[in-house]
C-alpha cells in the first residue's frame, strides 16, 4: 500500500503538467523587432498564441508565414482580438508609447500584460499604467533580455543573500550595440525606435532601462538620493531626434551606481559590474569573472542554467498569472521595480536636458 501511495506521489506531479491547459497568449503589435520571441514559441505546445493585433497587414502577413501560423490568428484592432479570443495574458511588441494604451484595453477585461522593456515613455505613462494594474488588479511586467541570465543567481548568491562580498558599493552596468541601423533592425521597428515620441528617447531609453532594472533589483528596491546624465548625438546623421549615447550616474545613501547606454560600440555587450566590500563580479550572459582577494586571479564561474519558471518570459508570466509564484516588489519583471526605472530615466532625461543632477523627491 505504502509503496503504491509512493508511486501516486510521483507520478502526481507528471500528470498535472500533462494536463496542464496551454497558457492563452494574445500579441499586441508585431513591430518590435523581439517579437520573434514569442513567434518561436508559438508551437512548443505550453503556451498558445490565441489572437494576433497587428494593422500592419504586410507585416503580418510576412511574420505569419515565417513562422506557419495561420492567418486566422490575426485582428486589425486590440480591442477585437480581446473580446473575440479571450487571452489570459498579452505581451506587447508595439512601440514603448502604446504600451499604455495596450494596458488601458486589457485592464478593464482582467487581462494580465506584459511589455518589452522599458515600462512607458515616461513616468506618467508608468504611473497611470500602475494605476489601471490596481484599479483592475492585474499583473503588468516588463520583460528584459538580461532577466533570463543565468549569472543572475551568483550575482544573488553573492550580494543580495548570503552576502560574503558585504554591501554594494558600486555597480556599473554596460548595454549597448553598434547601433539599430547599423546591425540591421527591421524597418517598421527602426521607425518608432528612433522616434523621440514613440520610444520616448534613443539610447538612453532603449538601453539605459536595462542597467536601471538591474541596480533596483540588486539594491532590493532602493531608490536613488540623485540621478545626473550625460547625453550625446555622434551619429546626428543617423539619429538626429534622438540621442544615441548616454551616461547616467546615479547616488545612493551608501553606493553608487553608473549606467553606460550606447549606440555607438564596436560590437553588442550586456554586462555588469558590482563592487562590494570585499571583492567583486563581472557578469554577463555567459557567467561571471569574481575576484575575492588581492593575491588571487579572477575566478570565471559559468552561468547556471535557470530552473523554470525562472528561465522563460512566457513561463514565468504564466506561473504569475495563475498563482502558481508569487512575484516580489523588486523582482526584476515587478511593476515597482520598473516605476523606479522610469523614476530614474525620467529623472535622467531631465539631467541631461539642464545639465544638473535630478534631486528625487521622497517615495510617492
Amino acid at each position: 500500500m505504502l509503496r503504491i501511495l509512493l508511486l501516486i506521489l510521483l507520478t502526481f506531479p507528471v500528470l498535472a503538467q500533462q494536463t496542464q491547459k496551454p497558457f492563452r497568449i494574445g500579441v499586441a503589435g508585431l513591430t518590435h523587432g523581439h517579437v520573434h520571441w514569442i513567434l518561436n514559441r508559438a508551437k512548443d505546445g505550453d503556451i498558445e498564441i490565441v489572437g494576433i493585433a497587428e494593422p500592419n497587414r504586410a507585416l503580418a502577413e510576412q511574420l505569419l508565414n515565417q513562422y506557419k501560423l495561420p492567418i486566422s490568428l490575426l485582428y486589425s484592432s486590440l480591442n477585437e482580438m480581446l473580446d473575440k479570443t479571450k487571452p489570459e495574458a498579452v505581451t506587447g511588441f508595439g512601440n514603448t508609447f502604446d504600451h499604455l494604451s495596450v494596458v488601458q484595453a486589457c485592464a478593464p477585461r482582467k487581462i494580465h500584460v506584459m511589455v518589452e522593456k522599458p515600462l512607458a515613455v515616461s513616468l506618467d505613462h508608468a504611473r497611470q499604467i500602475q494605476s489601471l494594474a490596481k484599479k483592475h488588479s492585474i499583473h503588468v511586467l516588463t520583460n528584459y533580455e538580461t532577466t533570463w541570465y543565468g549569472s543572475n543567481l551568483k550575482i544573488e548568491e553573492l550580494f543580495r543573500i548570503a552576502k560574503p562580498m558585504g554591501p554594494v558599493r558600486k555597480v556599473v552596468v554596460h548595454d549597448g550595440h553598434e547601433g539599430p541601423k547599423e546591425i540591421g533592425v527591421g524597418a517598421e521597428f527602426l521607425e518608432w525606435l528612433i522616434d523621440p515620441v514613440k520610444n520616448g528617447g534613443g539610447a538612453l531609453m532603449d538601453f539605459g532601462c536595462y542597467g536601471a532594472n538591474q541596480i533596483t533589483w540588486l539594491l532590493n528596491g532602493e531608490r536613488p538620493k540623485s540621478v545626473f546624465a550625460v547625453t550625446q548625438q555622434i551619429k546626428p546623421h543617423i539619429y538626429p531626434k534622438v540621442d544615441d549615447e548616454a551616461t547616467i550616474v546615479l547616488t545612493y545613501a551608501s553606493a553608487q551606481g553608473i549606467i553606460q547606454a550606447s549606440w555607438n560600440w564596436p560590437f553588442g555587450r550586456k554586462d555588469m559590474e558590482v563592487y562590494g566590500e570585499k571583492g567583486y563580479l563581472i557578469a554577463d550572459r555567459h557567467g561571471s569573472k569574481i575576484k575575492v582577494t588581492s593575491d588571487k586571479p579572477e575566478e570565471f564561474v559559468a552561468a547556471t542554467p535557470l530552473s523554470k519558471p525562472y528561465d522563460d518570459p512566457f513561463v514565468y508570466l504564466a506561473a504569475v498569472v495563475r498563482n502558481e509564484i508569487k512575484i516580489q516588489p523588486y523582482d526584476l519583471s515587478a511593476l515597482e521595480n520598473n516605476l523606479i526605472v522610469m523614476e530614474i530615466l525620467e529623472a535622467a532625461k531631465t539631467s541631461a536636458k539642464t545639465g544638473k543632477a535630478v534631486t528625487l523627491s521622497p517615495k510617492p
